[in-house]
């Protein structure tokens, strides 16, 4: 028996004891392939699916790895039937490949005679194929190539994907490697892309997931389209697009709810693509209005349905999900990797932070109790009104000026769910708040305040979730958020990890509210966090009010 820290059961669950000596080295291990679950103080319980063990052996890990780390670092005997179930669900990826066929055009062909068999008789697959080849190969219809690979995936057939893409318009792009250099991490994201030649880099915020982006970009030498979350973000991408490549401003177009341009390289929201008018989305055929050679969806587990609806029918395009954690809150993970791609390259936070690249963060969170009448309102309310009314609690605003003094010549972030709630802080602090109604100028105003400097203190709303360069950020005070939204909670972290020029370390406090619903969303919006080594520690509001 060996002394390992993982104790792995039969009914696909990993036990990870936090404080064993080999916790960090076995976490790092199975992060590839196992999903964390729930994150208490002694006990990390992960779980081993699918779709987690498919993308495993798509990235290039084999069933032998996966076993042979499960042994490496358990307690106990793994058991034998889990053995022999991880090694045929990772056999089943790739068991059925779509290639490109000379005389057919696109097929989907196997070398396992039943399994094809077993596809073919399924009833919503039959309409997206052709005419039979022979027993191993049948014709598929080219513009179902996105949706059979969805349908696949959900019969539990992954298919691997091979039948290749179309070039695109060219289009030169260079890297202007000027007092800069793509970093170790960032090239192997950018060549196993390409070798893959679709799917999902995973960086941590501040590791210059766009500088991926522009590698992809520079290699592919195309006309690319960008997908972005929002009029700020495509702003910050051009900015980095001019600085950082060949590219012109006459080259870059941005296609905004202000702007509809369409230009080699084109930078469009989502929000745009996705504006519905009569039943229909006008702006969607922009995805198909050029022959793109890339397209690039950033904050990809953002991804909005009608966008994944028109990516079916881009199979033929090269795609690159970028993103900071692959979670998804409506559970669409298998869409991603259907559609886009499976996770070709992902990094872990603590890795990242350990090469310097990334801030180290303190992940604080700061517990209040809710006084008596507010404990009452809270007792009598309604299912509905219940997480409103804990999160935005009076005794939380105290707590925010404590926390603001404690760190007085810091640049600090205020962030929350709701604007009632932002206001009244905003007015206590005097600090400007940023929300979904300030206009797109004046947004970017206070955030150029902020980067230089000149303004200490901003209180956002969820606007500021995503794609926010915000660098000298180095503290960061959430009061409330997206009920229990771990992908939101890694954003909001990720608003910290740019490197400070004095190596300083990033604190992000959330405030929480004890004994409510508050506190049970928090515990869950921490759980990728703790997934990548991040420990929360506890404090009341009490000690709060004493000098640090």
């Amino acid at each position: 028996m060996v002394d390992g820290p993982l104790i792995v059961q039969s009914d696909k669950t990993i036990l990870l004891e936090v404080d064993h000596e080999k916790a960090q080295e076995a976490r790092h291990a199975i992060a590839a392939f196992a999903e964390l679950e729930r994150a208490p103080e002694h006990i990390h319980s992960y779980r081993l699916t699918p779709l987690g063990l498919w993308n495993a052996r798509a990235a290039g890990l084999d069933a032998e790895q996966v076993l042979n780390t499960l042994l490496t670092y358990s307690r106990f005997p793994v058991p034998h039937s889990l053995l022999v179930d991880i090694e045929e669900t990772m056999s089943r990826y790739g068991r059925l490949r779509l290639e490109k066929d000379p005389q057919h055009g696109l097929v989907l062909r196997t070398n396992d005679y039943p399994v094809l068999e077993e596809v073919l008789h399924a009833k919503k697959i039959q309409p997206l194929l052709g005419p039979r080849i022979d027993g191993e190969t049948v014709v598929v219809q080219s513009a179902m190539r996105g949706q059979l690979k969805q349908l696949l995936l959900k019969l539990g057939w992954p298919a691997e994907d091979l039948a290749g893409y179309v070039d695109g318009t060219p289009h030169p792009i260079l890297l202007n490697e000027d007092g800069w250099a793509l970093r170790p991490y960032q090239k192997l994201a950018t060549e196993n892309f390409w070798a893959g030649g679709s799917g999902v880099v995973v960086l941590p915020c501040g590791a210059g997931k766009t500088l991926v982006g522009a590698a992809a970009m520079a290699t592919s030498s195309t006309t690319t389209l960008i997908l972005v979350t929002n009029t700020v973000s495509a702003r910050q991408w051009k900015d980095e697009l001019l600085k950082r490549t060949s590219l012109t401003e006459d080259e870059i177009g941005e296609y905004s709810g202000a702007v509809k341009e369409v230009r080699p390289v084109t930078i469009a929201t989502y929000q745009v693509l996705t504006l519905k008018r009569g039943g229909l989305y006008p702006h969607l055929e922009l995805l198909d209005a050029n022959d793109w050679g890339l397209i690039i969806y950033d904050e990809v587990h953002l991804l909005p349905a009608p966008i994944f609806r028109m990516t079916a029918d881009l199979q033929a395009r090269r795609r690159l999900g970028l993103t900071a954690t692959l979670v998804r809150e409506d559970g669409r993970e298998g869409e991603v990797f259907s559609l886009i791609g499976p996770k070709r390259y992902d990094a872990p936070w603590k890795d990242i932070e350990a090469q310097g690249y990334i801030a180290p963060a303190d992940c604080i969170e700061v517990r209040v109790d809710l006084p008596r009448d507010e404990r009452v309102a809270y007792a009598m309310a309604e299912d509905g009104d219940k997480y409103r009314l804990c999160s935005t609690s009076e005794t939380k605003s105290k707590v925010v000026e404590d926390l603001v003094r404690r760190h007085a010549g810091d640049q600090i972030l205020v962030i929350g769910q709701y604007i009632d709630q932002l206001d009244e802080l905003a007015e206590r602090l005097d600090a400007p708040v940023i929300k979904g109604e300030t206009p797109v100028k004046e947004r970017q105003r206070l955030f150029d305040l902020f980067r230089r400097g000149e303004l200490k203190t901003l209180v956002v709303s969820k606007v500021a979730n995503f794609s926010i360069d915000l660098p000298e950020a180095s503290v960061a005070i959430q009061v409330s958020g997206s009920f229990g939204s771990r992908q939101e909670e890694a954003q909001r972290l990720g608003r910290l990890l740019r490197p400070k020029a004095d190596g300083r370390a990033a604190h992000f406090y959330t405030v929480v509210a004890r004994d409510t619903l508050d506190q049970d969303f928090a515990a869950k919006r921490q759980r990728f966090l703790a997934e990548q080594g991040y420990a929360y520690s506890i404090q009341d509001a009490a000690d709060i009010e004493k000098p640090a």
